[in-house]
């Protein structure tokens, strides 16, 4: 299963920057949970479920233009992979561009991710899982 699940990062990646909203939910459980880095930095929502997923993307892409994601790296811990994720983006309003790298945690279940969770350090991210 380990590589079946970095493959499957890889393609809800490949769903995001192509803005594939249908093939990144298809990765998704019916009751996914997610929490971006946003929710952590303003205390915003975390999302549930498919309309939450296509809610946070809407929101993301209101804010950021030409936002892309990048895998520098992912691991499996069996039903959880960590991926180090470089994102690039411009401001909407602004056109600033910005970049940053976060560490993903995502669980999986029978192929779909079922939670995920942005983390500023691989320590947090690593916490998270437990190890």
């Amino acid at each position: 299963m380990s590589q079946e699940n970095v493959d499957l990062v890889r393609r809800a990646v490949d769903a995001f920057n192509r803005r594939d909203l249908d093939a990144f939910v298809a990765l998704t459980d019916d009751d996914v949970e997610v929490i971006p880095r946003s929710a952590a930095l303003e205390g915003g929502d975390h999302y549930h479920g498919h309309d939450g997923v296509r809610r946070w993307m809407k929101d993301l892409f209101g804010v950021f233009t030409d936002f892309t994601t990048e895998v520098v790296e992912a691991h499996d811990f069996g039903d959880v992979t960590l991926a180090l994720l470089r994102q690039r983006a411009r401001g909407a309003g602004s056109d600033a561009p910005t970049e940053q790298s976060i560490w993903n945690v995502a669980r999986w279940r029978r192929g779909k991710c079922i939670w995920w969770c942005a983390f500023d350090t691989r320590d947090e991210a690593l916490e998270a899982i437990g190890l």
